[in-house]
């Protein structure tokens, strides 16, 4: 049975405005200054540079115009009111420049990077070109090439491989056919090791490549036989089973690490670089009295200069003063009402993300004042974004945009401006202190130990607790995972 009903519901939602100033906020400078470059790109009325005639007189608009032409039952266009509101965009009104909420939206990344050159599978398919091999082995060939993935290896199995030749290429062959092409083709490319199916593959095969000695014998003998004793550092049991002694298993080893775990990263025309350019600069000064205070500067290719295109105001003025105007015509008005319209909309969100960038790296320098003076980050203050968006009275998702991806350059290095959140944690004298210290600490720790007998999890939650830091060790540990710092047994040394 249909039934009719009333329904109140009390929604919020985001304007374009909000969800474009959003977009700009998270970007770097560098893929800002892409996001500009594109814009002006895609709308006409959005120009770059001072503009030529600011103290122009506004265009304005007198009389009244329907916009529809004589005996058209169309209703009008656009207001008056409406259309004046795009010849005259000096002023900014205050509620464009706030947006009170951010969306967590997953959008495109404008990425700029640095490449030339051949890709690594480019230079792997011209060297099939030095064997002699018949159509079959050449597409098999070029499929296991495909298959690799970007430090080299193979990681699927031979007989998924021929599955797949038998599906996609109609190319009936068994996985003998595919593990011969991959053993006598494959393996004999540059760089060496390419194609190994693990790690332990890839290095026997490196070291197979060079010219033997009695160093790299040894070494070959450890990684055919006792591959999981090296990786656990059980180096008695190996210098035991191979009956050597210390010094010689120190020469193996040194072959071992000159060889490349990641075979297909060493391919220069793979690599892809990155350019950094901080979004903000720190620097110290002294007043008259000797005090020093940290003063902020902007990029300022975060605030570009930009403006309304002054030939398509003219333009709309022009189509208003036409009397008894076509569908062309009106369709014409349409486009350019939304390309003024798209370019204030841009102008708006790029000064609302300068002021937006400006008020959070200052509510974060103020926060942080020990240490921008100092440059020990022993210093630093236990902060989370909720302390700075409380600061500048915005949205933690707002801060976190502003975090995540920016760059700061201060007096001690280009740090990344998200290093500077932390959680607090409470020493034994009841000061809190930031993670960041104690991580350092816990790395000094590190640094200082005797390497033949690393500390342990368990004996570095003591040797913190003695310096006056209570920690898990649980908690030691995962901090010791971020530091990029291996347990004991993978620390120890010979």
């Amino acid at each position: 049975m249909l039934k009719q009903s009333l329904q109140q519901k009390l929604l919020q939602k985001l304007t374009p405005q909000q969800i474009q100033l959003m977009k700009l906020i998270q970007l770097p400078t560098l893929d800002f200054e892409q996001r500009v470059k594109q814009e002006i790109e895609d709308n006409p009325a959005l120009e770059a540079g001072p503009d030529e005639n600011p103290d122009d007189a506004e265009l304005t608009m007198s009389g009244r115009d329907d916009y529809k032409d004589e005996g058209d039952n169309e209703e009008k266009l656009f207001d008056e009111k409406d259309l004046e509101q795009y010849l005259n965009m000096d002023d900014t009104p205050d509620y464009k420049m706030y947006a009170p909420r951010a969306v967590d939206d997953e959008d495109e990344s404008y990425k700029m990077t640095l490449a030339a050159g051949k890709t690594f599978r480019e230079y792997l398919l011209e060297q099939l070109a030095s064997f002699n091999l018949n159509e079959t082995e050449q597409k098999i060939a070029e499929y296991i090439i495909g298959n690799l993935d970007n430090a080299g290896y193979l990681r699927r199995e031979m007989l998924e491989i021929a599955d797949d030749l038998a599906f996609n290429e109609s190319l009936l062959v068994d996985e003998s056919d595919v593990e011969r092409i991959l053993r006598n083709v494959i393996w004999l490319l540059d760089p060496p090791g390419i194609g190994a199916r693990n790690l332990q593959e890839s290095l026997i095969l490196q070291l197979k490549r060079k010219e033997p000695t009695p160093a790299r014998k040894i070494a070959l003998r450890i990684l055919e036989r006792y591959f999981h004793e090296l990786t656990h550092k059980h180096y008695k049991k190996i210098i035991n089973s191979l009956k050597i002694d210390e010094e010689t298993l120190k020469e193996a080893l040194n072959e071992i690490t000159k060889l490349n775990p990641k075979p297909g990263g060493s391919y220069s025309g793979q690599r892809i670089t990155t350019q950094i350019i901080p979004d903000f600069k720190v620097r110290i000064e002294e007043d008259a009295e000797g005090n020093k205070y940290p003063v902020i500067e902007l990029n300022q290719r975060n605030l570009p200069e930009l403006h309304v295109s002054r030939h398509y105001k003219e333009m709309l003025e022009g189509y208003k003063l036409e009397k008894n105007k076509t569908k062309a015509q009106r369709d014409a008005i349409t486009f350019i009402k939304q390309k003024l319209d798209s370019a204030n909309w841009f102008i708006d969100a790029v000064k609302q993300r300068y002021n937006t960038l400006e008020k959070t790296i200052r509510a974060i320098v103020d926060y942080q004042k020990e240490y921008f003076l100092t440059g020990d980050e022993r210093k630093i203050r236990p902060m989370i974004l909720k302390d700075i968006a409380e600061k500048i009275d915005m949205d933690i998702s707002t801060v976190s945009r502003v975090a995540n991806s920016k760059y700061v350059d201060t007096p001690y290095g280009t740090k990344l401006l998200k290093e500077f959140f932390s959680e607090g944690m409470e020493t034994l004298q009841g000061e809190e202190v930031s993670t960041i210290r104690i991580k350092e600490i816990l790395k000094e720790i590190v640094d200082k130990e005797n390497k033949k007998k690393p500390l342990t999890d368990e004996q570095l939650t003591k040797a913190l607790k003695e310096q006056g830091y209570k920690v898990a060790r649980r908690t030691v540990a995962k901090y010791r995972d971020q530091l990029g710092i291996p347990p004991a047994r993978l620390r120890k040394e010979l």
